[in-house]
């Protein structure tokens, strides 16, 4: 094998990558080499690449030159020392979180609270989260490492391309997962359409899920959505009214038992204010979109109607294990996923043109490995 890989590598912030030529990474003690052979181009990586040294200053890059990239799929090329459980030619998924493995949030099982957490090839949610953003490079890449925690097997029937879709679906999984979602549960998603919200439509199935409500704004992919999952999806566009007003409605007064909010950070706080007040008694909402601001809440109503509202940041790598062996059983169908795939000489295209996506069902990969 030849000791020198491709690799886009962004040296200023705000500047197109560059196709570099660097050395092969060698895996040391806990880590693998994986032969990247998919990664997906998330909406938000033009904001990170631009703005986000001014947007959040506390939330780390790494130090530049570096390669990003969120989502990779590949296969297991090397094994580092005292790796078990995993072998040369596994078909992986690399989950992007890094955690230091010794603070107590780590020794408690839960990493992704980690004090150092960091996402590879992204960025970092503390000031001590450099050092593993640098041990760790993205996978923009022909090769890349990746502690042995990270990984997600992939079943056969499962593409590297699709694979690379499962940073965002898992956001989606491990928010419902929280929330409790399951048969006889009604679940309200604002921005089902979009990139996050879409992975509630393609998991209701094995969920048990048969009343999930979505809203959006554009009805030609709202009526994409309302076809997925068996008819298990209904919508509302937002120019139709007030989201709590349909959702009394289509419940008969009850509301939603599970609140998922994946608007963006551009989002106008009254349409996430208008999911709070459609949710039932009792009922549990979940932010993974980051909608930006101060968002002024009613807290007595969530104290009298014994509400909840949490974050969900990301998910862990056993549950990307589950979402794998759901595809494995035929109960989560990736299939809807339309993939646009361009060579690693392409990034800068592919980054600045995923604006011009059919909502969350564009699924914008950077195969390394092919040539343009």
């Amino acid at each position: 094998m030849s000791a020198i890989m491709r690799a886009a590598r962004m040296h200023d912030v705000g500047e197109p990558m560059r196709i570099e030529e660097l050395p092969v990474p060698v895996p040391g003690p806990g880590d693998v080499r994986v032969a990247v052979h998919a990664v997906n181009i998330v909406p938000n990586l033009a904001n990170i690449l631009n703005m986000w040294t001014t947007w959040f200053p506390h939330s780390p890059l790494p130090t530049l030159p570096a390669i990003f990239g969120l989502d990779p799929a590949g296969v297991v090329e090397a094994v580092g020392e005292g790796v078990q459980g995993v072998a040369v030619g596994d078909r992986v998924y690399v989950n992007p979180g890094r955690s230091c493995g010794s603070c107590r949030s780590c020794r408690n099982g839960d990493s992704i609270n980690c004090a150092s957490y960091a996402f590879a090839g992204y960025f970092g949610f503390s000031s001590t989260s450099l050092g593993l953003l640098d041990r760790y490079h993205g996978g923009l890449a022909e090769y890349m490492l990746a502690p042995a925690y990270s990984l997600v097997k992939l079943p056969d029937t499962l593409s590297f391309e699709a694979a690379a879709r499962f940073g965002y679906l898992g956001t989606m999984y491990s928010a419902l997962r929280k929330a409790g979602a399951g048969p006889g549960k009604t679940v309200l998603v604002n921005g089902v359409s979009g990139t996050l919200g879409i992975g509630a439509a393609l998991l209701a199935p094995a969920f048990g899920l048969t009343h999930v409500y979505g809203t959006g704004r554009d009805r030609g992919l709202l009526d994409q959505v309302g076809r997925l999952a068996d008819g298990r999806v209904r919508v509302h566009a937002l120019d139709d009214g007030p989201v709590d007003a349909w959702i009394r409605e289509e419940t008969g007064g009850h509301g939603a038992d599970i609140y998922i909010d994946a608007l963006g950070p551009g989002a106008p706080h009254e349409t996430f204010l208008s999911g709070m007040r459609a949710m039932a008694r009792g009922g549990v909402a979940v932010n993974i979109g980051a909608v930006t601001g101060d968002v002024s809440i009613d807290i007595h109503r969530m104290m009298d109607q014994q509400l909840r509202l949490i974050g969900s940041a990301w998910f862990t790598s056993g549950e990307g294990q589950d979402m794998a062996d759901m595809v494995e059983a035929g109960l989560l169908d990736l299939g809807p996923l339309e993939h646009q795939v361009f060579p690693l000489d392409q990034v800068n295209e592919a980054i600045s043109g995923i604006a011009q996506r059919n909502g969350g069902l564009s699924n914008f990969i950077i195969s390394p490995s092919a040539v343009s």
